[in-house]
């Protein structure tokens, strides 16, 4: 089904979207189009803006001769293409593609004769990073700024659309800093009901592979017998054991992992449980912490930062990486806020190759973002798939996100043509870490009140994997023949379907992490714990492509082409809808961490995927499946 010009319906959604690029330059200056969020409007006002409050932000300039680019990315991905595996090394795409000196001067020029500060320009020259105050920036930019009320948030934005020198319009492709737009990210991991730093430990009765404890007392309300209990989450042992991944190890690749902060326990926590899973500690200078230069490391008040939590995804990300990959190099970017330097944080993987893998465990949870946002990191990814990296993003925990953003919605970035969306599922693992069954990750939940389930079961939306058809970007060819036509009809709209392929995701049957957690008698100390999300299910693949990249001998880079190459093949298993109805009770500790204060039961009910359905062949829960025994010599 691979098609050699699959970028070239990509091209045209990224191009012609409205307000994705610059308003054509004019007299004086120039509107930039896009850069005001849809919901900055009267409805949402709050407002104005402390004008004397600080402000970082980025000016990126767009690459010379964008369509050469998305070219070159077609050509470098496609198998079918001469030119397939080719990749430029970070100086050749410089040299080839980068805004040139003078277009960085005179975007530099207007910033300070504005009164800004320069704080830093990549070598790739995408961006130039300044800061000044608020006053400045709506004198520079010629607006108003005000605070709305947003997803539940209080959030800054211009007015109006941005203005710049008309001399400028050409160059600059968005300005990321001003509006808080980046405040919507959120990471896509759950523990279920109560996540780290506060101490966090996995209630028993679990069981240590599917069905080893029965839920006995408990009502089946969907047949005869008994239901099990949740798993206590997986090893790396029984993921690969299921899964059929064996022979290699990740020697000689590396994963790079972006999140937000720094966890200060990460390696002594990830060699302990490497040690309790009998793998192998980190070696010297196999895992390296970075924070990519010229970062806005000053946190604004007012704005929700939370970097415990952000350390459980670190926690999370390293350990599935490591799990799957034990001799593979990881290089976590982590950008010093929550608030908008992930951007700044894929930029510094790209422009340095510093890795040929990239997982990233967070997203937005709806594509509504002003599109002046949407566009530079775009063009990041691009680079990246230029160079042979593979991007990879979890595609969100909220299913269609309907009961989250009140519409059907995938996820951004995962939405991005150029970039692989990682899906969920649930996942049964046996005695001998053998594969039973995956179901699509979709949970309903209810809870035990001594003689029955309340609310009826399913009971109420929890939570599951996102997907849907995005409404940026148009269908890429990749997809074409292999999404079928029902999705785009469901969803009312043709364009990028997400995910790409998928890995088990669901806290019920997750993966048992450690990490250093606050205990409620105020002690610090080493525990371990269940969690899971499409932040499991990125960097478990993550880890497996380094396995891939291994076996091959070379990068495979951006794999979509290839993936879908394969569609309908062995090197996938098609997750179904099951045959009955699977469910599973779970034990939770009503305190978080002991039964001292007792427990408490839920009943989890599996593949309740809202508007979305797993369907033989492509669906929009899992994509193309999972992974099998014959991946890795399918993809190698």
């Amino acid at each position: 089904m691979l098609r050699s010009t699959f970028v070239a319906a990509v091209t045209v959604a990224i191009l012609a979207v409205p307000g994705l690029t610059a308003a054509q330059a004019s007299q004086g200056n120039s509107a930039l189009a896009g850069s005001k969020p849809s919901w900055a409007n009267s409805k949402n006002l709050v407002g104005p803006a402390d004008p004397s409050q600080n402000v970082g932000f980025r000016v990126y300039l767009g690459w010379q001769d964008d369509a050469a680019v998305q070219a070159l990315a077609q050509a470098v991905s496609d198998p079918a293409n001469s030119s397939y595996g080719h990749y430029l090394s970070p100086a050749q795409f410089r040299s080839q593609f980068a805004p040139t000196a003078s277009s960085v001067g005179a975007v530099k020029s207007w910033l300070v004769s504005q009164g800004f500060k320069i704080v830093y320009t990549p070598a790739n020259h995408h961006y130039v990073s300044a800061e000044g105050t608020l006053a400045q920036a709506a004198t520079a930019f010629g607006t108003t700024f005000n605070m709305y009320k947003a997803n539940g948030l209080t959030v800054r934005s211009p007015s109006t659309n941005l203005s710049i020198p008309s001399s400028l319009a050409t160059i600059v492709s968005g300005v990321i800093g001003l509006d808080d737009s980046a405040q919507f990210v959120h990471t896509n991991h759950t523990t279920g009901d109560a996540p780290p730093p506060a101490a966090f430990v996995t209630g028993t009765p679990c069981s240590t592979y599917w069905g080893e404890k029965q839920a006995t007392g408990f009502t089946n309300p969907y047949g005869a017998g008994t239901l099990p209990y949740a798993p206590c989450g997986y090893t790396p042992a029984q993921v690969k054991g299921a899964y059929g991944i064996s022979g290699y190890d990740g020697a000689g690749q590396t994963v790079a992992i972006i999140d937000a902060f720094a966890a200060p326990t990460i390696v002594q926590d990830a060699n302990q449980w490497s040690t309790n899973r009998g793998l192998p500690a980190f070696t010297a200078n196999q895992f390296t912490q970075v924070v990519a230069p010229g970062t806005y490391n000053h946190p604004e008040k007012g704005l929700r930062q939370d970097p415990q939590g952000w350390y459980g995804e670190e926690t999370l990300d390293v350990e599935a990486v490591h799990g799957m990959a034990p001799a593979a190099k990881i290089v976590y970017v982590g950008a010093p806020n929550a608030f908008q330097d992930l951007d700044a944080a894929l930029n510094y993987v790209v422009d340095r190759r510093a890795a040929q893998i990239v997982t990233n465990s967070y997203g937005f949870p709806t594509e509504l973002l002003p599109p002046g946002y949407v566009l530079p990191q775009e063009e990041t990814i691009l680079q990246g798939v230029a160079e042979g990296i593979g991007v990879y993003f979890s595609s969100g925990d909220n299913s269609d996100e309907s009961l989250v953003e009140g519409t059907t919605t995938t996820d951004w970035p995962a939405s991005s043509p150029f970039v692989t969306a990682v899906g969920g599922t649930s996942l049964a693992v046996g005695a001998a870490n053998n594969y039973m069954f995956e179901t699509g990750w979709g949970t309903f939940t209810s809870s035990w009140t001594g003689t029955d389930w309340s609310p009826t079961p399913p009971g109420d939306w929890l939570y599951g994997s996102g997907g849907g058809v995005s409404r940026l970007f148009a269908e890429p060819s990749y997809q074409q023949g292999v999404v079928p036509t029902s999705v785009f009809q469901a969803q009312g709209r043709t364009g990028r379907a997400v995910p790409d392929i998928s890995a088990f995701g669901d806290p019920n049957t997750g993966y048992i992490v450690g990490e250093t957690q606050t205990f409620p008698d105020g002690s610090v100390k080493y525990s371990e714990y269940r969690i899971g999300g499409t932040s499991l299910s990125s960097p478990i693949i993550a880890g497996i492509m380094a396995l891939a990249d291994q076996a091959a001998g070379t990068p495979h880079g951006f794999a979509n082409p290839l993936f879908y190459s394969l569609a309908g093949s062995s090197a996938y298993t098609d997750i179904v809808s099951p045959g009955s109805t699977v469910a599973v009770v779970r034990t939770n500790f009503n305190n978080g961490v002991d039964a001292s204060d007792g427990l408490s039961y839920r009943l989890r009910t599996m593949n309740q995927t809202l508007s979305l359905k797993t369907t033989p062949g492509w669906d929009d829960v899992t994509g193309l499946g999972t992974p099998t025994s014959s991946f890795l010599s399918s993809v190698g």
